[in-house]
């Protein structure tokens, strides 16, 4: 019988890796829609991990409900770390995307993937990945700032960014992307409660 606390341990099935896939490209695609309206402006770029963070928990949600099992979290991560990578975002924001995919999923774990409590944790977690990226401003501007302008990024823009990171930016970002992060989590639990019911998550 499987509880919140237990799961059937088996390895991940090749439906499992295709259901993955669907979800990580689903993940991603809402993450570019989310951040869509605030990434272009280095004002607003920090609003950017709250959009997604809320967007994205039901699609996070779900893929713990079709794939209740270890390694999800981590290949979703590792994928979207990859991306991340691949399209020039500072090279940490790769790092704190497999690190938080590692950690997210060790804490869906202890709920045996079907607690809803659990899961939202995981997710909470999770969505603190771009935080790994934005912290460089007040850890290291500069090599952020030379980083980014190698890979492309206009320098006003980046100098505008650099300017509006406040010392109470980072606290308010970190405390919005939790928030939202729930939200977003607590709408997916709403929206796909008979989901979850066959899943058997509590």
């Amino acid at each position: 019988m499987i509880t919140p606390t237990t799961h059937v341990k088996r390895g991940l099935l090749v439906k499992d890796l295709v259901t993955i896939g669907i979800f990580s490209a689903l993940f991603l695609v809402v993450s570019l829609v989310a951040g869509m309206p605030f990434a272009p402006n280095p004002v607003l770029t920090f609003l950017m991990p709250v959009s997604i963070a809320f967007f994205t928990g039901p699609v996070y949600m779900l893929l713990l409900a079709k794939v209740p099992q270890h390694g999800a979290v981590i290949i979703l991560g590792t994928i979207m770390g990859l991306i991340m990578f691949i399209t020039g975002m500072f090279w940490i924001w790769s790092i704190t995307y497999v690190a938080l995919g590692i950690i997210a999923g060790k804490i869906a774990e202890l709920g045996g993937y079907r607690s809803l409590n659990w899961n939202i944790a995981s997710f909470v977690v999770f969505s603190l990945n771009p935080i790994g990226s934005y912290a460089m401003l007040w850890i290291d501007k500069q090599s952020y700032v030379d980083y980014l302008v190698g890979k492309g990024t206009d320098p006003v823009y980046l100098e505008t960014m650099a300017y509006t990171a406040q010392n109470w930016v980072l606290p308010s970002l970190i405390i919005g992307t939790v928030s939202a992060a729930l939200l977003g989590a607590l709408l997916g639990k709403r929206l796909l409660k008979k989901q979850f019911e066959r899943a058997g998550i509590v």
